[in-house]
């Protein structure tokens, strides 16, 4: 369990990014990446956009994206990136990658797949997990692609 079911008192959950995220932060496993879709050219956007990135148009729903993808592409991070890094320490090389959903959009994240597994075309599983606890003790809720099975 994690630490918002054991202590709902204590923790309250907010995105990585405002507008990131649909579902319910509470149970990560409900949780998706949220989309924007415009009615009047079609295109689908990361996030919810009050337009459309694409058009301009301002006719537009939030969806909520696909849980799977494919790699369509990627990198293997080797060094700590700089800054305010907030994965593992020490340190430990992982793959981005570029995961293309069946929404019609591709996605760069980062990739729960040993270094050694990852191919393009690979399918993927989107995953919702708790990044880390910020300065207010909000456990921001991140996401990355693992491997399937």
């Amino acid at each position: 369990m994690d630490m918002v079911e054991n202590n709902p008192a204590e923790f309250q959950r907010v995105p990585v990014r405002d507008g990131l995220l649909a579902g319910d932060l509470r149970r990560l496993d409900g949780v998706r990446l949220a989309g924007t879709r415009c009615h009047s050219c079609g295109e689908v956007s990361l996030g919810q956009n009050q337009v459309c990135l694409n058009c301009g148009g301002d006719q537009v729903s939030h969806v909520s994206l696909s849980d799977r993808g494919m790699l369509w592409s990627y990198t293997i991070v080797r060094n700590r990136p700089p800054g305010d890094y907030k994965g593992p320490d020490p340190f430990k090389p992982f793959g981005i990658g570029l995961v293309e959903l069946p929404d019609g959009i591709r996605v760069m994240s980062p990739l729960d797949v040993e270094i050694s597994d990852v191919q393009i075309g690979m399918p993927l599983q989107f995953r919702a997990f708790v990044q880390h606890v910020d300065a207010e003790h909000h456990e921001v809720i991140a996401f990355k692609f693992t491997g399937v099975a």
